[in-house]
């Protein structure tokens, strides 16, 4: 995986955040989601490099970038934290603007790096989300059943972390198979490359992610919609058919709440787009990104 790409970590204040980058051209930045890692964008990341400047990184907490403290309050686990860390990577190397595309909690950090930055991110994709925001305020039955791990994770430290940590390839392997709906879509390479990383300090650090996004993060979001601020940069928002969320909820309206200029378009797949729908999401990025 990742042949043509070079693999190093760059020290951005407090962390170190693990990447690869490869391709040449504009820069992308590519954040993956949970409970995966950079590699999940294997199967399409060296044909966007045919294109483009590419840059996959680990989002603090996951992979081999550094776990660092928490807090009370979880700040150290915000998406601005994390976007603000990926931000000063694409910097540090070279790249004051740059498209990103954002893969589950890959989409939220973009989300919040869009209305923090908002000169830096000149497109911006999230894949098989609706907003944080939304989905918190409008929990049902419906959406807690199906995203019970919103609410196990954010329980209080460390009842999560013992129960994960009991097992984490049953719990890994549930995940996946929960979500996604081909389970031949995860390489046993990229696979093992998720089990090797869901150690003590990752699924303690991915909780905190959770923790955050249930209280801190809310309170950013809340300060944007008071002020009506809204993402200036075109907005890509993907999801997969046999998924929850294009079900659930009305995604333009949704993210044109948060957005000025939003597209949609639906994948034939499960909740993990680049690895079930690889070719299908790869033609359906380079359309959005070269216009």
């Amino acid at each position: 995986m990742f042949s043509q790409f070079k693999k190093s970590t760059l020290e951005i204040g407090e962390v170190k955040i693990n990447y690869v980058i490869g391709g040449s051209g504009s820069p992308i930045l590519l954040l993956h989601g949970y409970p995966q890692t950079h590699v999940m964008w294997h199967k399409i990341a060296e044909q966007l490099a045919a294109h483009y400047t590419v840059v996959a990184s680990d989002l603090r907490g996951y992979g081999d970038s550094d776990k660092p403290p928490t807090n009370d309050t979880h700040t150290p686990y915000s998406k601005r934290a994390s976007g603000n860390d990926q931000v000063r990577l694409m910097q540090s190397l070279g790249f004051s603007k740059f498209q990103l595309v954002g893969h589950d909690r890959g989409g939220r950090v973009g989300h919040r790096m869009a209305l923090d930055h908002p000169d830096v991110i000149k497109k911006l994709v999230v894949m098989d989300i609706a907003p944080t925001y939304t989905m918190y305020k409008t929990t049902d039955m419906e959406f807690a059943t199906a995203y019970y791990h919103w609410f196990f994770l954010i329980q209080p430290y460390d009842i999560p972390e013992k129960m994960i940590g009991q097992n984490p390839l049953y719990f890994l392997e549930k995940k996946l198979g929960q979500w996604g709906r081909d389970d031949s879509a995860f390489s046993k390479e990229a696979f093992n490359e998720y089990l090797r990383c869901l150690t003590p300090e990752t699924i303690h650090a991915s909780c905190e992610d959770y923790r955050a996004s249930a209280t801190i993060d809310i309170e950013h979001d809340q300060v944007d919609l008071d002020h009506g601020n809204k993402i200036k940069c075109p907005v890509l928002c993907l999801w997969g058919k046999k998924g929850f969320v294009g079900r659930k909820y009305d995604m333009i309206e949704e993210w044109s709440n948060w957005a000025d200029s939003v597209q949609e378009f639906e994948i034939n797949s499960g909740h993990y787009l680049p690895e079930e729908a690889p070719e299908e999401t790869l033609n359906i990025l380079l359309k959005f990104l070269t216009k």
